[in-house]
């Protein structure tokens, strides 16, 4: 199954047998826009926070930190990401355990990589909608306010984060001069000329296509 959906997916997989992770990740890993495997709940985490992935799939039982040790160590800083869990165990004690943790779907082994991809498939335009794809191989994680260039993290400004979260956040991805000077400096009077050094450094770190300019009107998100 291919879908447009899933190929601007990033998954990430924590599994400590390698033979089970490479598997899961042949059978349905080219579905997505990349498929990165860990191997234990450290690693998992480890990357989790330097690739910010759009989904979780994660053995229950593992080395240094369990499927769901990581997983309520995640839904600390991210409610919203689905987390899979792989296990083995179809007992209640570990249903209820994956209930707290914040788990959002279980299944347990030997599973179909199929179903996995079907199920990624029903929640992918839930998972889109927190994030925007810009031009140049850059998103806009809605929910944490947070700019990547392909799987890195782009270290902003507070007032270069809020200058894109506006214009993400706005009808048509665009604002007037005025709308945004009145948004981001509300008690100062702020000049032209200011905002377009503001918006000419932010492209300097960005990408010179990222921020377009609508002439006599302001500006907008150059989306993918």
């Amino acid at each position: 199954m291919r879908d447009k959906k899933l190929k601007t997916l990033k998954v990430l997989l924590v599994e400590d047998e390698q033979a089970i992770a490479e598997l899961l990740k042949s059978a349905i890993g080219d579905n997505f826009r990349s498929f990165i495997i860990a191997n234990d709940g450290l690693e998992g985490y480890e990357l989790y926070s330097k690739i910010t992935p759009d989904i979780i799939i994660t053995d229950i039982m593992m080395p240094n930190s369990s499927g769901l040790e990581l997983a309520k160590k995640i839904r600390l800083n991210d409610r919203l990401i689905p987390i899979i869990i792989l296990s083995a165990f179809s007992e209640k004690e570990k249903l209820f355990g994956a209930i707290d943790a914040g788990v959002t779907k279980y299944f347990t082994k030997p599973y179909d990589p199929d179903e996995i991809l079907e199920y990624i498939h029903t929640i992918a335009s839930e998972i889109q909608e927190k994030t925007l794809e810009l031009c140049d191989d850059f998103s806009f994680d809605k929910n944490n306010h947070s700019l990547y260039k392909e799987s890195s993290f782009v270290k902003l400004s507070k007032n270069e984060t809020s200058f894109i979260t506006l214009l993400a956040e706005s009808l048509e991805r665009r604002l007037s001069y005025e709308d945004i000077k009145s948004s981001m400096w509300e008690d100062k009077d702020v000049s032209d000329e200011r905002l377009r050094t503001f918006v000419k450094r932010l492209r300097e770190k960005t990408s010179k296509n990222l921020i377009e300019t609508i002439k006599g009107y302001g500006y907008r998100l150059n989306e993918s």
